[in-house]
């Protein structure tokens, strides 16, 4: 069965962008950017790669992105519809109208969804973000790989958006970076 990976950025206080949804100080540099490369490659949206002279080979981890509304839209606002075009790709959104044949907005149930992505066959699923549809997946999610950035931020979107639920996680692997960032990986109980 493929397993939804939540692999997201996050400041030392645990929010995923600014209150506008600001993250420029989420920095894309030395090791840690080669340690993107190195294992997320796919993670890179289609539309940065040449500007970072960045060619990259075939998918090493996801073959599909799950993304809610406030997550695809900075993509819109530049004029980019298919944001990872080497993906399979998933909008939540019972707002949005389709703009792009290659990006698939779904209204469902998040849950219920993801189960049956889970169940084709395929690499692995990226939970792209936001917030909100992280909330509503927690209960789906298989592993946490956390980039933890050495920025605090006060206030913005948190990781999950959700009411109170502990969830359980098992640290996995946990790398530090010259850059100050880390990159802790989790795996459900």
């Amino acid at each position: 069965m493929r397993k939804l990976t939540y692999y997201i950025a996050t400041s030392l206080d645990g929010f995923i962008a600014g209150p506008a949804g600001e993250s420029d100080f989420f920095a894309f540099e030395g090791d840690l950017a080669a340690a993107i490369l190195a294992d997320y490659p796919e993670t890179l949206p289609t539309h940065a790669r040449e500007p970072l002279g960045i060619t990259l080979a075939a998918n090493t981890t996801f073959d599909t992105v799950l993304m809610g509304r406030a997550t695809y839209e900075p993509a819109l606002a530049i004029g980019v519809t298919s944001p990872y075009a080497h993906l399979r790709q998933y909008v939540f959104s019972r707002t949005l109208d389709q703009r792009d044949p290659s990006v698939e907005i779904v209204a469902d149930e998040p849950a219920e969804f993801v189960r049956a992505l889970k169940r084709q066959d395929g690499m692995g699923i990226w939970l792209c973000g936001g917030a909100m549809l992280a909330g509503q997946l927690v209960d789906e999610i298989d592993e946490l790989v956390v980039k933890r950035y050495p920025v605090v931020l006060g206030s913005g979107i948190p990781l999950f958006r959700t009411p109170f639920a502990v969830s359980g996680f098992t640290l996995h692997d946990t790398r530090v970076f010259n850059t100050g960032a880390t990159i802790s990986t989790y795996v459900k109980h």
